[in-house]
């Protein structure tokens, strides 16, 4: 959760689909530059890989390809990887701009199973831009990052991620040690190269192939972070760009996972506020929660499928309830079951996060955001660095902070050296890029938007502040941010500085 996000029968076509996407070539290379030819059909149902919740396949108007990428960007020769995409043409087709790539955030998150399921939120923008998003690299059908099993996982996440004693703390750590070491195992061959600065020269070269001149972009969450790169690395080819939900691009690992735990303090405090005003429903405290919390951690209550709600697995149900204001009415009543010895609600809300679907299959979501995470960042973390940060984050928040401080430990013995302290994402030169900040974002706090606009560079970063909840404005449901946004992507209106939507 450290830096948040968003099935079918194995038909032929979604046979040959994972093959395509795979790793390596088989016997002659894929071509690999700006001139290959993308072969766009029909979309299998998204793999449990993708979306462990999703079971049926896009409709007729979704086409799905594979883009070729070197493995390593400094051997373009060499190995290459498939890098699964869709796409829905504009409707508009005389007054086209070009393609609108998305990407939904995670680390980890899969746009081919994404986009479709979210589609209806960008039938404006799709008058005038072909819908396109992707699996990054190591992500869903691009060779999706594969550690512990779906049983291991199930047992990992179910286990007390907040240490109290030495021997808690040494499980923590096996546990984690375990973890790495599967992935160097099942994944060791792409983990190396799935860091964001892969994944922006991909979006690059899926750019040049799909033939546009400027990228047109559309990023959430953690693809705000990844649209800084790309402006920092292509700054003249950047076009139209939206970055919403911002990540801090001047924070460390530490520093992130501390403002993400002031940020979800601050849902929960706006959720129960709003919940004694509005709920047919007994609303909880947050005394009363620290004492579910404290309960959970000795003894778990009755899950599902012959699973309990623990400790940890409700931290990350109450998390992924705060995303969203839709999510709060369950966890009002998700927070009631449990106390009640009813733990349904909570943990179904903690496999949402955790990728888990219905059938006990996993994503790569989580799996994925460890290994970018990591390739990404150098910092790592020692058991002394995080009992001597623990009061700060205890301070910030008392529900979150324990989790979000041992959260740190996910790189601490992983198998590949991260590339920076904190990514660059300078853009002198390039287009103004539209940052949109959300004053109640529990998972990117508002005050990223600011650091990332100002990072951008003068005349660059736009900043647009919503004052709303939940992770995210554009699909927020508010009129002006819509109106802004649109009017920007569509007609190139760049709101004047310093623009509110309430």
């Amino acid at each position: 959760m450290s830096r948040p996000l968003r099935l079918g029968a194995l038909s032929t076509a979604l046979l040959l689909a994972v093959l395509a996407a795979g790793c390596g070539s088989g016997g002659g290379r894929p071509d690999t530059s700006a001139h290959q030819k993308l072969h766009w059909s029909g979309c299998p149902a998204p793999s449990p890989n993708q979306d462990a919740a999703a079971t049926k396949a896009p409709g007729g108007q979704w086409e799905c390809a594979t883009l070729h990428a070197p493995l390593d960007y400094r051997k373009p020769h060499g190995r290459t990887i498939g890098i699964a995409m869709i796409r829905a043409k504009a409707t508009d087709r005389r007054h086209r701009i070009g393609s609108l790539i998305f990407n939904f955030g995670g680390p980890g998150g899969s746009g081919v199973a994404t986009l479709p399921a979210l589609a209806n939120s960008y039938k404006q923008l799709r008058t005038r831009y072909d819908l396109v998003s992707f699996d990054p690299r190591g992500v869903g059908r691009s060779s999706g990052v594969r550690c512990l099993g779906d049983k291991q996982l199930d047992a990992y996440y179910a286990a007390d991620s907040t240490p109290d004693n030495k021997a808690e703390v040494n499980s923590q750590l096996r546990r984690v040690k375990t973890y790495a070491a599967a992935c160097e195992k099942n994944s060791g061959t792409i983990l190396p190269y799935v860091g964001t600065t892969n994944a922006a020269r991909d979006m690059d070269l899926m750019r040049s192939v799909l033939g546009d001149k400027k990228m047109h972009y559309f990023g959430v969450s953690y693809g705000t972070e990844l649209g800084g790169v790309y402006a920092h690395l292509y700054p003249k080819k950047v076009g139209r760009a939206l970055f919403d939900g911002v990540v801090d691009p001047m924070q460390t690992p530490e520093q992130g996972a501390l403002a993400q735990a002031k940020g979800f303090q601050r849902a929960l405090s706006d959720y129960l506020k709003a919940c004694t005003k509005s709920s047919v429903y007994s609303c909880p405290t947050q005394p009363r929660i620290r004492s579910l919390m404290k309960r959970l951690d000795g003894h778990p209550v009755r899950g599902y499928g012959g699973r309990k709600l623990t400790e940890s697995l409700a931290d990350g149900g109450i998390a992924q309830s705060l995303y969203s204001r839709d999510y709060w009415q369950y966890l009002t009543q998700g927070i009631a079951g449990a106390q009640q010895g009813d733990g349904r609600i909570l943990l179904a809300l903690g496999d949402a996060l955790n990728g888990r679907g219905p059938d006990g299959r996993y994503s790569t979501l989580q799996s994925a955001l460890t290994a970018i995470t990591c390739a990404d960042f150098k910092q790592r973390y020692t058991v002394a660095d995080i009992e001597q940060k623990l009061p700060a984050f205890r301070k910030v928040s008392p529900v979150f902070g324990d989790m979000m401080a041992w959260g740190l430990t996910q790189c601490t013995d992983w198998p590949v050296r991260g590339a920076w302290t904190t990514p660059d994402v300078s853009a002198k030169g390039a287009a103004p890029i539209l940052v949109v900040g959300n004053t109640g974002d529990p998972a990117t706090p508002y005050e990223g938007a600011g650091r990332m606009a100002k990072e951008l560079g003068a005349g660059v970063g736009i900043e647009l502040t919503y004052k709303g909840e939940g992770h995210g404005a554009y699909d927020g449901g508010n009129a002006c941010v819509r109106k802004t946004v649109n009017a920007y992507l569509l007609q190139g209106k760049v709101p004047e500085k310093g623009k509110v939507c309430g």
